[in-house]
């Protein structure tokens, strides 16, 4: 939600008002409503024991069902012709939640907070290096926010370095590898 906000603030010009909030309710409804009642009904039925997600195996559902989600935000709401950065990004997401997914097959935990704001950190740099906006507050401040939520992570014994190192690789990476296709 963040990412597509930032988006739609910088490319502010070429967008409607009416579509930037279709554009957000769209996204709203696929990476935080949905998400969030499929939580519930997991928690209720005792697949998931509480939001933090501590054991490996309760993260493989609701991973599978990110995964669907990302897949029908790109094919069919951020199409690459309209939003083409932004569809970018949210591969860059999917392809994070892939890699998490196949971690999580193999018994290891990655850190997801720290995925999602490494990633979006990245592409706020990008995007700030694409419309060359000249502003390095941006990236300074995701840098510091990011400290932040790995440090929150560690303090809250959420994860152990390693899981907040991998979560910092697979947000990465993604979106480093499609940052070069639009960049």
């Amino acid at each position: 939600m963040y990412a597509t906000l930032f988006y739609l603030y910088c490319k502010d010009d070429i967008f409607t008002t009416q579509e930037k909030y279709f554009v957000l309710f769209q996204i709203l409804v696929i990476t935080i409503i949905v998400p969030v009642l499929f939580f519930m009904l997991l928690r209720s039925t005792g697949h998931v024991k509480s939001m933090m997600l501590p054991e490996t195996s309760q993260r493989l559902i609701p991973l599978v069902l990110q995964c669907f989600l990302y897949i029908l935000l790109v094919k069919r709401s951020i199409v690459i012709m309209r939003y083409p950065e932004l569809h970018f990004f949210f591969l860059g997401a999917l392809f994070t939640t892939i890699l998490a997914l196949v971690l999580s097959l193999f018994k290891i935990k990655a850190s997801l907070h720290v995925a999602a704001i490494s990633g979006f950190t990245i592409f706020a740099i990008g995007l700030n290096i694409h419309l060359q906006l000249h502003n390095p507050y941006w990236g300074a401040l995701l840098i510091l926010l990011s400290g932040i939520v790995t440090s929150s992570r560690l303090e809250m014994d959420a994860h152990t370095p390693k899981e907040l190192l991998i979560g910092l690789v697979i947000g990465v990476l993604p979106q480093l590898l499609f940052l070069y296709l639009w960049l």
